[in-house]
């Protein structure tokens, strides 16, 4: 069973879970029909998949009290198969996507996520940030027609007043950030909407506005297979978005279940967590919605507001439907500037600050892996290639890093006795230095290579051994190698080409110039 299976182990936390649940339904409407726009689709799209999403999280997640939905950088992913191929395959793409996920799930990725170096992560997450903020300039006009007639006025003739637009988006911010310091009983994003809309409709300023964009729900979701399963080809079309989809929302669903994990102070089950991402975004796919991922700024949101346990999440899948259906209507009639400014807040909390700030603090190559990965995420909108190549790219700087730690220094012994000592990581990489340490060599009657304070990691650095030993043995030396460990010692005896000079594995030489005695 997931951790903290029960609903609300203590019974005295109704109404704060009740509470809590609430005002998440409310925060994440706003995000939810942004989020489709980003990704090219009807708002009711994710409005569903948020339904969807957050109730199956609720009950099979690893992480309860924390929040999953739709999200912006899942959203992201979404948009050229869309332009592309259309709904149908969005809705395909996030079932193959859930399904991968609870494959994940049952090979531990989460155990391999711990390789991804934190520069990835922070590209990544900054990324995301700059992609939303860029999602949102059609909305303000740039790049559009500034005299386009939209649906809601073209009757009247009339064509957008982007100052308008513009003037409410700074409204928003406004009351977005000044609202908090006064009061967090209500979201303030709820607020800025409402005020917003309130105003767009008092004044019926000749905006855009939600309905403009694409259908709302006015109906239950109902179960349906995209048809386009039935086709082969459909499969090699949806899967490279449905991997990066699998990819990109774990990576921040563990985020996510981090955030929470810290804040509670309590464990998380990950391998659950993507299992339960798995089965939540199939069940959005089958009901017209998009897939999703964990949202850390709702998840904070959900403890600030006393949710810890399940009901919490379960009471904003529900209180959202009910929400979604009975207000279909007026969700219409909000202008894009209240959810411009709403995407610009997500943006702004997204982005990891301190990476910039302390940048001149942190080491050159973590610094330059956040930059390559964040300008390749927004060159190529694929945040799954940025975060690989961000990954090879702080492999290969790390393995540089540790093949110059190696070293090899040399001590010339009585009866002409050359005492070699190797400290470091010989492998692939550092095995150039590794052979730079025995150039030049003489003649000496008798050479020893203590590899006490060395580890050899593969074939390569094997292979670097094999060499020197060769060489100083064809040049007349009597040489013998100690103190290999019991790792190095049994891939030396498998692929070495001169096992016979090994002496020992557990050689002590506290004083070089006594003999060895294995």
């Amino acid at each position: 069973m997931p951790q903290g299976w029960s609903l609300l182990p203590d019974r005295s936390a109704i109404s704060k879970e009740l509470l809590a649940g609430i005002v998440v339904a409310l925060g994440i409407i706003p995000e939810a029909i942004a989020f489709s726009i980003v990704a090219g689709v009807d708002p009711k799209v994710g409005l569903f998949g948020s339904i969807a999403i957050l109730i199956v999280v609720a009950l099979l997640g690893g992480r309860p009290g924390m929040v999953s939905a739709c999200t912006a950088g899942v959203a992201l992913l979404m948009g050229g198969l869309v332009q592309s191929h259309g709904l149908s395959y969005l809705l395909a793409a996030s079932i193959l996507a859930g399904g991968l996920q609870i494959l994940w799930g049952y090979l531990r990725l989460a155990q391999q996520m711990r390789f991804v170096p934190r520069a990835v992560t922070l590209g990544f997450v900054n990324a995301i940030g700059v992609l939303i903020v860029l999602a949102q300039l059609p909305q303000l006009g740039i790049g559009r027609d500034g005299d386009e007639v939209i649906p809601s006025l073209a009757a009247s003739g009339q064509s957008i007043q982007w100052p308008w637009v513009w003037g409410l988006v700074v409204l928003g911010l406004l009351i977005i950030y000044l609202l908090p310091r006064l009061t967090r009983l209500v979201p303030s994003t709820l607020v800025a909407i409402l005020v917003i809309s309130g105003l767009a409709e008092w004044w019926q300023l000749p905006i855009p506005r939600v309905g403009d964009l694409g259908q709302l729900p006015s109906s239950w979701p109902t179960f349906q297979l995209p048809p386009v399963f039935r086709a082969w080809d459909t499969w090699g079309i949806i899967l490279p978005t449905a991997l990066a989809i699998s990819f990109v929302g774990l990576l921040q669903s563990f985020l996510t279940a981090n955030v929470v994990e810290d804040s509670l102070d309590e464990d998380a089950d990950y391998e659950a967590e993507a299992r339960a991402q798995g089965v939540a975004n199939i069940t959005a796919g089958l009901f017209g919605g998009m897939a999703g991922a964990g949202m850390i700024g709702q998840s904070v949101i959900n403890l600030e507001s006393g949710g810890r346990y399940r009901l919490s999440t379960l009471t904003a899948g529900v209180g959202l439907l009910i929400l979604v259906i009975s207000l279909s209507t007026w969700l219409a009639r909000i202008p894009m500037a209240a959810l411009v400014a709403v995407m610009i807040m997500v943006a702004v909390s997204t982005v990891n600050w301190e990476s910039f700030l302390k940048a001149g603090l942190i080491p050159k190559s973590d610094t330059a892996v956040m930059l390559l990965t964040l300008v390749l995420a927004v060159v190529t909108r694929n945040l799954a290639i940025a975060v690989l190549v961000g990954v090879a790219l702080a492999g290969i700087l790390f393995s540089r890093k540790v093949a110059k730690v190696i070293s090899v220094t040399s001590t010339l012994l009585h009866d002409d006795h050359l005492y070699y000592t190797v400290r470091g990581q010989l492998f692939f990489v550092s095995t150039v230095y590794f052979l730079a340490g025995f150039k030049p060599h003489g003649r000496h009657a008798r050479i020893t290579i203590d590899m006490q304070a060395a580890h050899v990691w593969d074939q390569t650095g094997m292979r670097a051994l094999d060499q020197v030993i060769r060489k100083l043995q064809q040049a007349g030396s009597t040489v013998e190698l100690i103190n290999l460990n019991k790792e190095s010692l049994d891939l030396f005896g498998r692929i070495s080409d001169t096992p016979d000079f090994v002496i020992g594995a557990s050689c002590k030489l506290p004083d070089p110039s006594q003999p060895c005695v294995p």
